[in-house]
């Protein structure tokens, strides 16, 4: 059966194409690749070897993701709207979408590196970060660790850092017994729970769509965590 995501995807694309914005695979390092939507003169002298010659001149702004759903379509409007008069970059974060790595790191502040390192390598300056959720985490990070980076920071549904009495708190009043149980669904009924949770108002959607979101993007995702925790115990027990 045809996926309405993944037609939805291919749709998507080629308005961004028309609208100057198109994904790249910028290799920040051996084994860790970061996948990210950048203005389409980047493309035209990027390699994964060497910073970008062919500069955007007008403001950059990037776009950080929250957790489940990858960059675009966390932010496509936004892209849309703004890509005329800026510069957008809208990276996966590693794990999610087309970003990936070998490394055994999982923090936001190794987050925040691979992201600096990939706008850097796309010939990025200075930038301001807009950060959603996780990606308010992550960019808290990047401001922090990448001041000459960072000119500015806008910021929502976010905590500079998620300590343990903030997250029992969250959990508490959210429902659920842990963060993966909430953040990956392993049933369509569970992404109909995010949906719940995340939104002011209730939205309705045809079955159908919550199933087809489930099938792009929780079930890839359930399948890197898979992955990776065999990976882990291989590695264990060499």
């Amino acid at each position: 059966m045809v996926n309405s995501i993944a037609i939805y995807t291919s749709f998507l694309r080629a308005i961004l194409g028309l609208a100057g914005v198109r994904p790249q695979s910028v290799e920040i390092e051996p084994g860790t690749v970061v996948h990210i939507w950048a203005p389409s003169e980047t493309a035209k002298k990027t390699n994964n070897l060497k910073q970008a010659e062919n500069k955007p001149s007008k403001p950059a702004v990037v776009f950080l993701h929250g957790f489940g759903f990858n960059g675009i379509l966390s932010w496509q409007f936004q892209v849309l709207a703004l890509a005329k008069e800026y510069s957008v970059y809208v990276p996966d974060f590693l794990f999610f979408g087309g970003s990936i790595t070998d490394r055994t790191e999982r923090s936001p502040a190794f987050q925040a590196e691979c992201m600096a390192k990939c706008l850097r390598k796309l010939g990025v300056e200075k930038c301001t970060l807009v950060g959603l959720s996780y990606g308010g985490m992550v960019g808290f990070k990047m401001a922090e660790m990448f001041p000459d980076l960072v000119d500015s920071f806008v910021v929502s549904c976010s905590v500079m850092a998620l300590t343990e009495s903030i997250s029992r708190a969250s959990l508490e009043r959210i429902g659920f017994p842990s963060w993966v149980r909430h953040l990956v669904p392993d049933t369509v009924e569970g992404v109909k729970k995010i949906v719940d949770v995340s939104t002011y108002k209730s939205l309705w959607m045809p079955h159908f769509l919550y199933k087809d979101v489930f099938e792009v993007i929780y079930l890839m995702l359930l399948l890197k965590i898979f992955i990776l925790c065999a990976r882990f115990l291989s590695i264990k027990h060499k």
